[in-house]
């Protein structure tokens, strides 16, 4: 299904309305309509989900749509619109706890559900980066300019990515805590992704602790029948 330029736009300005009203004020990222002559495929997404508003989105439509525009389709757009920029979009595969109200149960199922509040987990003032230049480069310099995790040299080739040069990023040691000194560990882009935010890593980029609970529903039953009986007995449940 393919909107007209004229549809586009008007979502998209209406989009802009609420974001400017109610959005912007807790930093949710309102995605560029275009770039150059064409359309981003973060706005698309966007536009789609706000056309089928309180409504399940799926991922063969969203790739039917994006795809009807040229370039690649990229359906993991709806999902970053959430967690990443703020904007109160449900995931079937994240199981937000909207979903089940929404029918959006199933892996590759979203709706956007509100654009009057950011999603309840958007975690921008914890992205808040509180270190100068000069700590930044200290820090870099103690880590021998190496990532954290991988050791691969910031200016170099990824030891795991041969065609990707180093460049180190800001990593949380703690995702549930302030990006401080601290709390931060020099990362390659590689190692520095979104799926680490489920756990706590310690000064030399090893995985200590959890933070986020959810993580257990990516496990399989067998897995997660396991966990349930160790947390029993921590927790002395019968």
């Amino acid at each position: 299904m393919k909107l007209s330029d004229s549809e586009i736009n008007s979502l998209y300005y209406e989009l802009k309305k609420y974001h400017e009203e109610y959005l912007e004020k807790y930093r949710v990222t309102l995605p560029n309509l275009k770039w150059r002559s064409n359309y981003t495929k973060k706005a698309l997404v966007l536009v789609y989900l706000f056309k089928n508003f309180k409504k399940v989105v799926t991922k063969n439509e969203l790739t039917e749509f994006l795809d009807s525009y040229g370039g690649s389709p990229d359906v993991q757009e709806a999902r970053h619109l959430g967690q990443q920029d703020g904007w109160f979009v449900i995931s079937g595969k994240r199981k937000d706890e909207q979903c089940e109200q929404y029918n959006a149960t199933k892996s590759g199922d979203y709706a956007l559900i509100s654009v009057k509040k950011p999603y309840p987990d958007f975690t921008y003032m914890k992205r808040e980066t509180k270190i100068t230049n000069d700590e930044w480069e200290n820090l870099k310099k103690e880590y021998d300019y190496r990532c954290a995790t991988c050791g691969s040299i910031e200016g170099q080739n990824n030891l795991h990515y041969p065609n990707i040069i180093t460049s180190l990023q800001k990593g949380h040691m703690d995702p549930n805590k302030e990006l401080k000194i601290g709390n931060i560990i020099p990362q390659c882009s590689e190692c520095n992704r979104q799926d680490r935010n489920y756990f706590i890593y310690n000064k030399k980029g090893r995985v200590v602790k959890i933070a986020d609970p959810s993580f257990v529903r990516k496990s399989d039953k067998k897995t997660k029948n396991t966990m349930l009986k160790i947390l029993k007995e921590d927790l002395n449940i019968d």
